[in-house]
């Protein structure tokens, strides 16, 4: 009986949460410089030829189940051709039966077909409860890194990461009440979700500017903290190039719920907010096969992009390969030299039918990059959020991963930070840091451990790496151990394999070397920024302060071995409240909340 009731309930609301769509329009006039906007009523949508029901609330938020659908499909992605694309066409409509829905005085839904629902429970009328859905979440493995001796490999090299994915999401663990599993703790994102008033670029021409210092260790003592910081040159408008962008979302049952795909309709019309009349979008999507809504259209037309992204509902499977090569294909329709070109995917990740494995779609999405067009992916939901497939998706194809948990989450990524994803500044960014052994007795850095390169990866400008957009800042910290201060590790028995001594190296007034390699936008050839790291240790600054804080949330929520047991969470958020400053919009004041808040949460009991 619970089963019947599960997959009733899972039925119901994959139903629930359908809109039907009508036939997609002629594609529009020619732009002018009129904006034609409004709100993406029935009425407004059915003169443009968009029809969709609006007459059901959504279900609540639940867990995503999981789906066994059919075994993976072991044959390539094939190359597409224009004459296969695949015809402009609107989604399947939405079944004819509408699902029984009754609501409270609230608004509230609370049954749907005689099953009442319980929170994020559906019961049947006798008061069974059926089964939560298997949790089938999947993140890179990110085991931290180990503490290197200098003598021994003195040099580290990493693809940079302006990626936000992992604090968001973990910001939605901490709101659930749970720990966060380990490997979706990336430092280095968490790091890079807060802006930093670091020194600017005095130019494009050489679109970094490096900062770098050294001061105690907050959580380990006789040890320091090193920061390397990039602060990348904002464009001003005249030098932003059109956009040709393309919408690939995911409208398979999997993503029938409030967190999912009503909130990713809210992303992409905030980011419809964001478009100019020399902008161009177009609205694709996937379930068990893929489709086109919206012809690629001039950004003079919101009314018409709205009614598309409007027009989408879920249902049916998950044929993410599939849409991708559509999705492609239609950023190519519109694709020029001169613009931006870049695929926006809205999904949960989740992928069932046709290709499923991660390496050919990042070796699909990698072979597209050289093409011009980059691709950036956003993840919804929960229960079966699949992260290691967006963060290798997106890394592949030149773009940005991050995690939109609610709204405020879709207005940073479409509002203050929309330009950092949209226009790039630099491509293939590589850091390099070299440790003077005469200074520095070990190190390690903290975070970065799914960005790692090998040394010889630096000079060689085949090995891809990560994108920087107007404005955006990275930041590295390293943990080091200063010749002279207690060691990690002990001393060797023989005298060729010990440490370096002071005075076997000229000591200088460098601590180390940091080299920035990046290409610029179209550029196959990389350009190189050097700059030493002084050997002075001085009072943090408030950047460094703040980033420390950060460092240390993520460490502590990881279990990192390196910190000193009696470093709580108090600590914490005491660093945290004396780096606040300046906080417009109440990012550093919800960050340390959030600290508080996972000083209390209940061990993981389960995997």
């Amino acid at each position: 009986m619970s089963s019947f009731i599960l997959g009733r309930g899972l039925a119901v609301a994959a139903a629930v949460s359908m809109v039907g769509a009508g036939s997609l329009p002629s594609p529009p006039a020619p732009p002018s410089q009129q904006v034609v906007d409004g709100e993406a009523t029935p009425a407004a949508c059915a003169a443009l030829g968009f029809g969709f029901r609006t007459s059901r609330p959504p279900m609540p938020i639940a867990r995503a189940p999981a789906y066994s659908g059919p075994p993976p499909v072991t044959v390539p992605i094939p190359p597409t051709r224009k004459e296969d694309r695949i015809e402009y066409a609107a989604p399947p409509p939405a079944p004819a039966r509408p699902a029984v829905v009754t609501t409270d005085a609230t608004g509230r839904v609370t049954s749907v077909d005689g099953f009442a629902v319980s929170g994020s429970r559906i019961v049947a009328p006798g008061g069974q409860i059926a089964p939560p859905p298997a949790d089938t979440e999947r993140y890179p493995d990110a085991t931290p890194n180990p503490v290197r001796r200098t003598a021994d490999e003195p040099v580290s090299t990493f693809s940079i990461d302006v990626d936000t994915a992992a604090y968001a999401n973990v910001r939605r663990f901490i709101g659930d009440g749970q720990q966060p599993p380990r490997d979706a703790v990336r430092v280095e994102e968490m790091i890079n979700a807060f802006d930093y008033d670091y020194a600017r670029p005095a130019g494009a021409a050489e679109p970094f500017a490096i900062t770098t210092a050294a001061t105690a260790s907050p959580w380990a003592p006789g040890r320091q903290i090193v920061q390397v910081a990039l602060q990348g040159y904002e464009l001003p408008e005249a030098q932003r190039r059109p956009l040709n962008l393309t919408f690939l979302v995911d409208v398979s049952g999997s993503m029938g719920s409030a967190d999912k795909l009503d909130l990713a309709k809210k992303a992409m019309n905030l980011a419809i907010d964001r478009l100019r009349p020399q902008d161009t979008l177009a609205v694709t999507y996937y379930a068990e096969g893929a489709g086109t809504t919206l012809a690629p259209t001039p950004g003079t037309d919101k009314l018409r992009m709205r009614c598309a992204v409007a027009s989408l509902h879920a249902s049916g499977g998950t044929a993410g390969a599939t849409g991708m090569t559509n999705a492609y294909d239609q950023a190519q329709a519109s694709f020029g030299r001169d613009k931006v070109n870049r695929i926006l995917m809205f999904t949960d990740g989740d992928f069932n039918v046709g290709v499923t494995d991660n390496k050919r779609l990042e070796d699909y999405v990698a072979e597209k990059r050289g093409s011009g067009v980059y691709l950036s992916v956003y993840g919804f939901g929960r229960g079966n959020y699949q992260d290691a497939r967006m963060q290798a998706i997106s890394q592949a194809g030149n773009g940005t991963a991050a995690y939109i948990a609610d709204l405020d989450d879709a207005r940073r990524e479409f509002g203050s930070r929309f330009d950092r994803g949209a226009f790039p500044i630099a491509d293939d960014v590589k850091i390099q840091v070299e440790f003077n052994p005469a200074h520095v007795s070990e190190w390690r850095l903290i975070g970065y451990e799914t960005r790692q390169l090998n040394e010889a990866d630096f000079n060689n400008d085949r090995v891809d790496a990560g994108e920087v957009g107007s404005g955006a800042s990275v930041t590295a910290l390293y943990e080091v151990t200063p010749v002279g201060s207690a060691s990690s590790m002990g001393e060797r028995r023989y005298e060729g394999n010990r440490r370096v001594r002071p005075g076997a190296v000229a000591a200088g007034s460098e601590m180390g070397f940091v080299q920035v390699r990046f290409k610029r936008p179209g550029e196959a050839n990389s350009r190189l920024i050097q700059q030493p790291i002084p050997t002075t240790s001085s009072p943090p600054t408030e950047s460094l302060r703040w980033a420390m804080a950060v460092a240390a949330f993520g460490q502590k929520l990881r279990g990192d071995p390196w910190m000193a047991a009696d470093y709580d969470w108090d600590d914490v958020v005491a660093l945290a409240q004396g780096a606040r400053g300046e906080d417009p919009y109440g990012e550093r004041a919800e960050f340390t909340q959030l600290a508080r808040a996972a000083g209390s949460l209940p061990e993981r009991r389960a995997p």
